[in-house]
């Protein structure tokens, strides 16, 4: 889409701040853009994005996840209209994309870089920061019915407005795609069954504010998730024969609950306070070759976290401020395994408490910086103290925008690598793990030409260390250590055109180099070339067209079950066309096509991304 210089972030800084004022490396994906597009799901609207790249395990609700600037895909800290989605019973602490729906969402903000002086653990490698939709203005009822490829049908429904100081928005989406391919026909063997994957996802979600008074606030803030997720496993039962791919049926269940209940509080100009308590509880089950009545015992487990947070900011003049905050986390994780050789019972828990301070100052004409400053006092394994640092200067008569930042960034372990031992698989618990940790610094420009050219490009540079590894031990056992050191580093470059007042379009290219310091081999799932394409064009009112172009280049990966550790992926190239019109006032007509060249492709190796698909459906509104 068309770059604008006055775009407004609020992950960058923590507070709406024109992306012209920060020199952080951002990019936001409007709700207008969504729609434009079709994206229903936040992994497929993150394929775009530079820097980033999204693997995802077949289609919809396989298990996906995002690498940043070549940090690891546990490296990207996501929240939720300021909720830390991380699950804590999550083996290595990533955040599960697969079952994040757009339909309620205003923006999506993906920042680059570490970034834990701010956000604190997690944001090693950047930021994803989701924000729904807020009510506004009458009564707004809206519903949306789509069909198409690979048994999809979706529906969803909005009611949202404001009323004499209370404001309300509450969604319910269903997503459903019951039949796409995701086993490659040549793994299937000869007597197995190629069952396509079935996803099913029901979302609810509920933003609800009332101003008390002129200067004091609440707000209200809950999402619910139930999915189900019905995939083709790998037989290994009879090891050491060779793998039977994509033969037994599984099912995994998850359930999601977010929720923050905020007041705020603004005794005086320019001073506004906030005080919140965020809740998550992220329910998992698991339930191997369902077609079995033999079949182990289904597995589940739950990550809670609880978060208590204050967080201030201060106007001392036009274009400085000061903020300011603390936090306290709780998270716990339960385990119930009860199979022979399973974990059984287990119980872990751990707390962090910190504090920030940020300064975002202008001093002097066309220059603006944004620097902060954290500490973290973690139960398990001490303190940390972060930063980040962004300034950007315009230059007169060029207009040249110079800008860039340097930052560090840490990891903490999960509750999984501290304190669950599984004796019959030789695992051992690490309870001295120590944070990974991360120093990164980028560097670019940004040049309009005329009014209707924006170039520009950025070059980053990450070093990681105190990576969390394997380490094999006599006696078929192993533990998790801080072995693993890496470094990735690049260059982002793009192209934005607004060619008419009705057509506009950008391109973006990536080139990211990773390595890993030990080995000083390249890292897998990192794609040396990436590139994209959108455009938007709105011949006539009512009417919109859009198409989105996602090339990635070759890229390291191993073979499913990793029996070759260390392959060359060929990448891939996909092209998606969408279309809306507006019939009237209250009814739109869309249509969208995904792959339009029925690009086979793997990513990650040994799972199908989806083909050619058509998709259609209509769009009914009071307003």
């Amino acid at each position: 889409m068309a770059e604008s210089l006055e775009e407004i972030s609020v992950s960058a800084t923590g507070v709406p701040t024109p992306v012209s004022q920060t020199g952080s490396s951002v990019t936001v994906l409007t709700a207008e853009t969504l729609e434009a597009q079709q994206r229903r799901t936040v992994p497929d609207a993150l394929q775009q994005v530079p820097g980033l790249n999204v693997v995802q395990t077949g289609g919809p609700g396989g298990q996906a996840s995002v690498f940043i600037r070549g940090a690891n895909s546990n490296h990207t800290k996501v929240l939720i209209d300021g909720i830390d989605a991380s699950d804590p019973s999550n083996a290595n602490g990533s955040f599960d994309f697969a079952h994040m729906l757009t339909d309620d969402l205003s923006r999506i903000e993906v920042l680059r870089g570490p970034q834990s002086g701010l956000y604190g653990a997690d944001a090693i490698g950047g930021v994803v920061s989701l924000t729904t939709k807020r009510g506004e203005g009458p009564t707004k009822i809206s519903t949306r019915i789509e069909g198409g490829s690979y048994g999809t049908f979706n529906q969803s429904g909005r009611i949202s407005g404001s009323q004499d100081g209370f404001d309300y928005s509450v969604s319910i989406a269903h997503f459903r795609a019951a039949a796409t391919p995701v086993t490659p026909l040549d793994l299937v063997p000869a007597s197995g069954l190629r069952r396509p994957n079935y996803y099913d996802n029901d979302t609810i979600s509920a933003k609800l504010g009332y101003q008390v008074t002129d200067e004091f606030r609440i707000n209200s803030i809950t999402r619910f998730t139930n999915a189900t997720l019905r995939f083709n496993t790998d037989d290994y039962s009879l090891f050491p024969a060779p793998v039977q791919f994509g033969t037994i049926r599984s099912e995994q269940g998850n359930q999601q609950i977010y929720s923050r209940n905020e007041a705020e509080w603004t005794p005086i100009a320019g001073f506004h306070n906030v005080f919140a308590i965020n809740y998550s509880n992220l329910f998992n089950r698991n339930q191997s070759d369902i077609y079995n009545p033999l079949a182990l015992i289904p597995n589940t487990n739950i990550g809670e976290r609880l978060r208590y947070e204050y967080r201030g900011d201060y106007l001392l003049s036009p274009g400085n401020l000061i903020l300011f905050g603390a936090q306290r986390d709780e998270e716990r994780l339960s385990n119930s395994d009860p199979n022979p050789f399973g974990t059984g019972d287990l119980k872990a828990r751990n707390g962090n408490t910190a504090g920030y301070v940020e300064a975002q100052l202008t001093p002097f004409e066309r220059a603006a910086i944004v620097a902060n400053l954290r500490h973290d006092e973690n139960d398990a394994f001490g303190p940390a103290t972060t930063f980040r640092v962004a300034p950007s200067y315009v230059l007169p008569f060029s207009e040249t925008r110079l800008k860039g930042s340097v930052g560090s960034g840490f990891k903490t372990p999960t509750l999984y690598q501290l304190y669950v031992n599984i004796p019959s698989f030789g695992q051992i618990a690490n309870p001295n793990l120590k944070p990974e940790e991360s120093l990164g610094y980028d560097a670019g420009f940004e040049q309009p030409i005329g009014e209707r050219v924006l170039v520009g490009a950025t070059y980053f540079h990450n070093d990681y260390k105190n990576l969390i590894q394997t380490e094999f031990l006599p006696g078929f056992q192993y533990r998790w250590v801080n072995i693993g050191k890496a470094e990735s580093y690049g260059a982002e470059a793009f192209a934005s055109v607004k060619f008419t007042e009705t057509l506009s379009g950008r391109i973006d290219y990536t080139n990211t180099v990773t390595k890993d310091e030990v080995s000083n081999l390249e890292l897998l799932r990192r794609p040396r070339h990436k590139g994209s394409a959108t455009a938007l064009w709105t011949p006539m009112p009512g009417l919109t067209l859009s198409g989105t172009l996602v090339v990635i280049g070759p890229f390291v990966d191993g073979n499913r079950d990793f029996s070759v550790p260390r392959l060359k992926n060929p990448g891939f190239t996909t092209v998606n066309l969408a279309v809306n019109y507006d019939i009237s006032d209250t009814v739109s007509l869309f249509g969208r096509i995904d792959n339009l060249f029925d690009r086979r492709y793997e990513n990650p190796t040994g799972f199908l991304g989806p083909g050619l698909a058509v998709y259609g459906g209509v769009r009914v509104s009071t307003f």
